[in-house]
């Protein structure tokens, strides 16, 4: 495809990874200290997949990283003087709100592959919740957290024009991406089915974090942001059989599955399965780590088959018992 036929010099993706790398290297204090610990591990997974040449999974870790040190970034350039009152930040905020609350939505239609578009189509809710979210955490926490919020939005905005810079014309045709709300409910069900002790008390925050990328992929999908909602609706699936699962797969088992992904992508030419390559490179990365396999076990038995149902015809809907309550949990946005 042609985003990874481009060259290292060329290529917006490598070029972003070594800006970023540079910057974080030269960085310290502040915000800077506290991304540090999540971001340097995702640009050097980015940096590692742009040499092993898998440039969708390098793209897919540059996007993780991304929000954060755009937010830091941001952080930074503000005076010393506005953490200390709400003021300035409403000031900033009213500011920025004509860019980032009332922008009109981002045309897609050229946005290519599907897996660039894909991560660009996550980002899209992003930045107006968090700049909505980011002068009432304020009032609620610091001037300094809204301001980082704020400066997440700001950073999102600027990843919708970066994915277009990475976007290149694809002669591949779609999948038929459709409406996943069926696939949703059912790995939801998954899910609380495996919410039992001690599960539930010792990877608590294993789904946590499930819950929130399904709960993403459904907002995702309710907007007809379809390529988005399948990038989170397969990262879900990932953790969620990370939870499930008693014992990975076998290397050699999990290395001929991702075979059979491959020589089956690779079988339909005309088709652009960029969102299945990206999680394929994702698994391999993971398999030539040290301590990797879970995860490549996670997306090769159950992400990647998931992924081919997804693109097939919708499964038949199951009638859903009443329900004897409901719970509302409320939470800030993507935390």
């Amino acid at each position: 495809m042609a985003l990874l036929a481009a060259t290292n010099a060329a290529d917006p993706v490598a070029q972003e990874v070594a800006r970023w790398s540079s910057v974080l290297a030269q960085s310290k204090g502040g915000a800077w200290d506290e991304v540090k610990g999540g971001a340097q591990p995702a640009l050097d997974r980015a940096s590692d997949a742009l040499r092993d040449g898998r440039r969708l999974y390098a793209l897919q870790q540059l996007a993780s990283a991304w929000p954060n040190l755009g937010a830091a970034a941001y952080v930074a350039k503000q005076p010393a003087t506005a953490m200390q009152n709400l003021d300035g930040l409403e000031a900033e905020w009213k500011r920025l709100g004509p860019q980032l609350q009332n922008a009109p939505a981002p045309k897609l239609d050229d946005v290519q592959p599907a897996a660039v578009r894909g991560l660009l189509e996550t980002a899209i809710p992003q930045v107006h919740e968090l700049y909505g979210a980011s002068l009432i955490y304020a009032q609620n926490t610091s001037p300094f957290a809204g301001y980082f919020y704020l400066g997440q939005a700001v950073a999102q905005r600027d990843f919708l024009a970066f994915a277009r810079r990475a976007s290149q014309p694809e002669a591949k045709r779609a999948p038929a991406f459709r409406s996943i709300a069926p696939e949703l409910d059912a790995l939801e069900r998954e899910l609380l089915a495996a919410y039992r002790p001690p599960a539930s008390i010792d990877r608590h925050s294993d789904f946590i974090n499930a819950s929130s990328l399904l709960k993403e992929a459904r907002e995702l999908d309710a907007a007809g942001l379809r390529r988005g909602a399948l990038v989170r609706y397969l990262e879900a699936v990932r953790r969620t059989a990370q939870i499930r699962a008693t014992t990975p797969l076998a290397r050699a088992e999990i290395e001929q599955r991702l075979r059979e992904t491959s020589a089956r992508i690779a079988a339909a030419p005309n088709v652009d399965h960029s969102i299945a390559r990206m999680f394929v490179e994702s698994a391999q990365a993971d398999l030539a780590r040290a301590d990797g396999g879970a995860v490549a076990s996670a997306i090769a038995s159950a992400s990647l088959p998931r992924y081919f149902a997804a693109i097939g015809p919708a499964p038949p809907v199951k009638a859903l018992p009443a329900p004897r309550a409901t719970v509302t949990l409320i939470r800030w946005p993507y935390t």
